[in-house]
């Protein structure tokens, strides 16, 4: 069996051909797998993303003020977008993990996903260049975008968090930063969050503290639904 042919469907499934599929391969590879990864890409992907993606609603949505801007923006770019759309494209065959994520069910964690959609983008950005980004950004997002109200007001993990709490009169969730990886350009945050009532406090990573934050809060929800 050729070993290329599961990164060639992908790039079909994309709609985007690598000229070098070691840039892609590489761009699916967790920090898990090795110290040849993806963070470097990722960092780079996130920038070309947000970037496309703030173009596109400027010139989409001409009368829309800066702040509707800027949360359309957020919840087209936030993680759980991103997992979605690779879950659509199906990096099951493809991303590259150290064994403790694969034991963990690491293909179908979002932030890992996400992640690797991020690099896939920094990568094409390395090949092809911005104009080619923006016509696959546009693209994949067409759905999403087809679907935006300027007015709707989307409530982040955090602030879901926060709320439920306080429905229920309970304190506050604590977010503690318990390690940061990497030099300054490309740094992991670790935090924990640690909500009264939860007895494992959970943690997460993210490439900013907010990101790392928001999982956080993203995973505590997810663990007190299960709970109730």
């Amino acid at each position: 069996m050729d070993s290329l042919r599961p990164y060639k469907a992908l790039c079909d499934r994309i709609g985007y051909q690598f000229n070098d599929l070691e840039n892609l391969k590489l761009a699916l590879t967790h920090r898990s797998a090795g110290s040849n990864h993806n963070e470097r890409l990722e960092f780079l992907g996130d920038a070309v993303l947000g970037m496309v993606v703030a173009d596109i609603l400027y010139h989409n949505f001409p009368k829309v003020p800066e702040g509707k801007l800027t949360r359309m923006r957020s919840s087209l770019v936030k993680g759980e977008t991103l997992a979605k759309l690779a879950k659509r494209f199906d990096f099951s065959d493809v991303l590259q993990l150290g064994a403790g994520e694969l034991k963990s069910g690491g293909f179908s964690n979002e932030s890992i996903l996400a992640d690797a959609l991020e690099a896939i983008i920094g990568a094409i950005y390395l090949e092809a260049g911005i104009d080619t980004c923006f016509k696959l950004i546009n693209t994949w997002f067409t759905e999403h975008l087809n679907n935006l109200d300027p007015d709707y007001h989307p409530k982040d993990s955090k602030t879901q968090l926060q709320e439920y709490l306080q429905g229920r009169q309970l304190p506050l969730p604590e977010y503690i930063v318990t390690d940061i990886k990497g030099k300054a350009h490309e740094q992991t945050f670790f935090v924990t969050c640690k909500v009264e009532g939860v007895a494992n406090s959970v943690q997460a990573t993210g490439r900013s503290r907010r990101k790392a934050e928001q999982e956080a809060a993203r995973l505590t929800l997810a663990e007190i639904m299960n709970v109730e």
